[in-house]
This record gives C-alpha cells, sequence and structure tokens, in this order.
C-alpha cells in the first residue's frame, strides 16, 4: 500500500522540473530551418544568455550537455600541453580537469575538500608561486551539485587580480546559473560555461560558454580547436554553422520559454526565492540533525548552494532504504550521493522552478520516512520550515 499516485516530485538536482509552459513550447511540429525568422530567434537567445551571465562577451550555444560545453571551453582557448589548476571543491571542478587531461592539458589540483569552499588565498598563494606563470588556465565550478559546495567566485577572482596572474579564470556555472547572482564581467571571469537542465528550467541537451576578451584572444592561437566546437565557425554569418549544421529546434523552443520565464522573474528575486527555499530547508535538516545520525555535508551555511543540500548518514545508517520508501511510498524522488558520497548521502534540491509547496511537499515525504524507518532524528524538521517561510517571505 502507498500514496504514491498522483504527480511525482522530483527533486534532483538535474535535470529539474520543466514548467508546463516549456513543455508546452516543444510540442509543436519541427519548422523549415532556412525561415527568415530562425536567425532573429537564434540572435535573441544568444543575448539573453549575455544577460544572463552579466556579460558583453560572445555567447554560444552547444547540442550537448554540460560535460560538451566544458571539452567547448578548453578546446577554444588551450594548446595541447597548456598547464591548468583545478581548484578542488567536491566532483565537478576535477571532472573538468580530466576532461583537460584526456585533450592533452597538464592538470594541476589544488587540494581542497568536499566540505569546504574553496580558499582564495590558497589560491593566490599557488599563483604567486608560479612566477614563470607557467599555469594558464584555473578551473572553478561555483556550485559542485555532489558537495552541494558554493564558491566565491567574486573573491577568488580578486585573489587572480591581486597576484596579477595572467592566467584564464574559467567558471562552472552549470548548477548556478539561474538560481543566484553570477556577475562574469565584474568579477573577472573570462570564460564561463553552463547548461539547460537545471537553474535555466529546460530539457537537457543544450549547453553554453561565454567568452570575455581575453578568452577571445587566447582563442586566437589555441590548437586545441575542432570543427564542432570551434567558435570562429559559430561566428560566421551562416546561420546554420552556429549549430555545427541542423539546429535543435525544439530544445530551442524550450529554451524561449524558460527565458521569458526567467525574465518575467528576474535573476534578482529568483536568486531570492532560491535563498528562501535553502533556508527552509536548512531549517528542517537542522532539527533532523538533532537525532545524531543526519548531519550536513557543508558546516558553514555560507558556503552552501541554494539550490542543493547535500546530507550525510552517519552510526551505519545509509540513505537507500529512505530513498526508496520516498519514490515507491510517495512519489518523491530524492537525489542520491554521488562520486565521493555514493551510498552515504542524499541530496534535496530546491532548484530552478521550484516553490514553497514542492520543497514542503519533499521535505514532509522525507520526515514521513525517518518516522516510518525508525531512523533517529529530531522532530518538527517540517514544522521548522513552515516557520522559516512564514517568518521570511515578505507579507
Amino acid at each position: 500500500m502507498s500514496v504514491r499516485t498522483g504527480r511525482e516530485f522530483l527533486s534532483i538536482p538535474g535535470p529539474t522540473n520543466i514548467p508546463e509552459r516549456v513543455l508546452s513550447a516543444m510540442h509543436q511540429p519541427a519548422i523549415d530551418i532556412h525561415r527568415k525568422d530562425f536567425p532573429g530567434r537564434t540572435e535573441a537567445l544568444l543575448e539573453n544568455l549575455q544577460q544572463t551571465f552579466r556579460t558583453s562577451g560572445r555567447t554560444f550555444i552547444y547540442i550537448a550537455n554540460g560535460h560538451g560545453a566544458w571539452e567547448a571551453a578548453l578546446s577554444n582557448v588551450c594548446s595541447r600541453g597548456d598547464k591548468i589548476l583545478v581548484l578542488e571543491s567536491g566532483l565537478f571542478a576535477n571532472g573538468w580537469g580530466e576532461f583537460g587531461r584526456s585533450l592533452g592539458l597538464e592538470i594541476e589540483i589544488l587540494s581542497g575538500s568536499w566540505r569546504k569552499s574553496v580558499d582564495p588565498k590558497a589560491v593566490e598563494r599557488r599563483l604567486a608561486e608560479d612566477t614563470d606563470h607557467e599555469i594558464k588556465g584555473i578551473l572553478m565550478v561555483q556550485v559542485d551539485t555532489a558537495s552541494s559546495i558554493c564558491n566565491d567566485v567574486k573573491a577568488v577572482g580578486e585573489a587572480i587580480k591581486q597576484v596579477g596572474h595572467p592566467a584564464l579564470f574559467m567558471v562552472d556555472t552549470i548548477a548556478s546559473l539561474g538560481t543566484m547572482e553570477f556577475e562574469m564581467d565584474e568579477w573577472g571571469v573570462d570564460l564561463a560555461v553552463s547548461a539547460a537542465q537545471k537553474g535555466l528550467m529546460s530539457p537537457p541537451g543544450l549547453s553554453f560558454n561565454a567568452a570575455g576578451p581575453r578568452a577571445m584572444e587566447a582563442h586566437q592561437t589555441a590548437n586545441l580547436k575542432t570543427a564542432y566546437w570551434d567558435w570562429t565557425a559559430r561566428m560566421g554569418d551562416a546561420h546554420y554553422l552556429k549549430y555545427a549544421g541542423t539546429p535543435p529546434e525544439h530544445l530551442l523552443f524550450a529554451l524561449e520559454q524558460s527565458f521569458e520565464i526567467l525574465n518575467e522573474e528576474t535573476i534578482e528575486k529568483a536568486s531570492r526565492r532560491h535563498q528562501l527555499l535553502a533556508g527552509a530547508c536548512w531549517a528542517a535538516v537542522s532539527k533532523w540533525c538533532e537525532g545524531g545520525v543526519l548531519e550536513f555535508n557543508v558546516p558553514n551555511e555560507s558556503e552552501r548552494a541554494t539550490g542543493v543540500t547535500t546530507i550525510l548518514f552517519n552510526k551505519g545508517y545509509k540513505p537507500d532504504p529512505l530513498l526508496e520508501y520516498c519514490n515507491e511510498k510517495c512519489g518523491v524522488v530524492i537525489g542520491i550521493g554521488i562520486g565521493a558520497l555514493d551510498g552515504l548521502a542524499m541530496r534535496i534540491a530546491h532548484m530552478g522552478y521550484a516553490n514553497a509547496p514542492m520543497l514542503l511537499g519533499t521535505l514532509g515525504a522525507i520526515e514521513m520516512g525517518l518516522q516510518a524507518l525508525e531512523i533517529p532524528h529530531g522532530d518538527g524538521g517540517t514544522a521548522a520550515a513552515i516557520r522559516y517561510l512564514s517568518e521570511h517571505v515578505e507579507k
């Protein structure tokens, strides 16, 4: 017996929930790719990306997931043998670095933690040691969805500027764009990557590069460029070359609607919404942690992502029974632990197209599971989330 029948709640950090408007936009026949209005639609999407990245630089759309955006970024600005410094803070910066290694780049990991954000002072010290400027690029994620760490892009950009190091600052915003503040030009980011399936509320399959002047300059001499990823071809007059072939029409229709929704809300209000939902989630988890089994993966609240919360299980308890209960009995899908936290953690997403009832329903199902499975936890987590929102949402 279960209470599962009804709309399933997807509470994983990507792909996230897709709004009905976005789904409906895709529900139409294919159109002629040579229609006169198609280039204008592409230009509008590229301009929306500029506005969302907060950059005056060039933007590019790829028929690829976020990993494709990684390879596009590296291949367009790097040459074989270049040394790249990866700022570790979980799974994904290192993963980006491994893509670079496969391309023939020399990868150095600045060791970090799965529980703390990147230390700007450590970055500053390492760059100060590199007096010959062997390091050509620096890779960092703004949000790591495996650890739920949020890195301070502005502070790391200032550290790089303080040393005066010429390395390109490259930032992955796949799990943050559209959910929180990101100021590419103001913070000194040379190259940013993102994807459609998280904060941008669209289906997986589109990813993006945003390139500032220094990245475009490096592009001129990069020797890892290949036909599909090459920015130069995508900047030409031929519209189909902006996609290296047939445009992904239905994914573009979806993205148009996603930007309409985001622009109606505004980035600033979307960022505040994510802060409020995160605060409510943290209020609930804080109560549950009183039982001694559950624990925030990121102890310092200021270093937590506002789109996803990673929770560790201790004292011999594992997350799988709870995740199965939430899914099979309640129709609520919670994120699993990945990477170093595989089998040790769960991840609650409050990212993208998410509101208070969706989060509270998710928290209620988790609390129901904690009680049913007799997993030690503090009482009143969902009530604490409700109280948080009642106190912080403006009347």
